[in-house]
């Protein structure tokens, strides 16, 4: 049998892909339909981006959960527990920093970005899962604290929160300098220093 209908001229993964970068790029209230539709390619109509994918916020989250299952696993580290509490806090750091501000998309990382991405009530929804992706990240270097924390190394009465704060807004404000175009080579030093508040936390024998 003839296959009816017009078929696609675009690469479907490809494409949410594409307006993952936009998306990642402007955010989601800052992006328009025929911004996306040109970055799709295919000279893609209205009726046929519809069809694809539904609705503009629609593609966004297939395009939010592109990243968190790419680009964000960079601090699913925290959650490895075959991985020492410091080791894994300094490893999710480095790797955070570094696909922050690589070269090869948008600086920045779309979820820590992601809180500007709908600011307005009518549209934070389609932000949810970028802000669940925060409240995860958070909670790992909680949890690595905590661990810290069980082992000894870290003092029993330490604010476990506080303490993970201090490594979980480091890597927001890497979101915003990585915009600035401040490249690795400083971030990585800066984690240097930054490992030191840790350090500085420990039990001495």
């Amino acid at each position: 049998m003839a296959q009816m209908g017009r078929p696609r001229t675009f690469d479907r993964q490809a494409a949410v892909e594409q307006a993952m970068f936009l998306f990642w790029q402007q955010g989601y209230e800052s992006t328009s339909l025929s911004q996306l539709k040109a970055s799709l390619g295919g000279g893609i109509s209205a009726p046929s981006f519809y069809a694809a994918f539904g609705s503009k916020e629609a593609l966004f989250r297939e395009a939010a959960q592109c990243y968190l299952d790419t680009f964000a696993r960079v601090t699913q580290c925290l959650w490895d527990e075959g991985l020492a509490p410091r080791a894994a806090v300094e490893l999710a750091l480095r790797q955070s920093a570094r696909m922050q501000s690589d070269a090869g998309h948008p600086p920045g990382c779309m979820v820590a970005l992601g809180c500007m991405s709908a600011p307005t009530a009518e549209h934070a929804a389609v932000a949810a899962p970028l802000t669940a992706s925060r409240a995860r990240t958070r909670a790992g270097f909680v949890r690595c604290v905590e661990r810290g924390m069980v082992s000894g190394e870290l003092p029993a009465d330490t604010d476990a929160a506080a303490l993970a704060s201090v490594f979980d807004s480091f890597l927001s404000g890497v979101s915003i300098q990585a915009r600035d175009g401040v490249g690795y080579a400083v971030f990585d030093g800066a984690i240097s220093q930054l490992m030191r508040v840790w350090d500085a936390n420990r039990l001495t024998a």
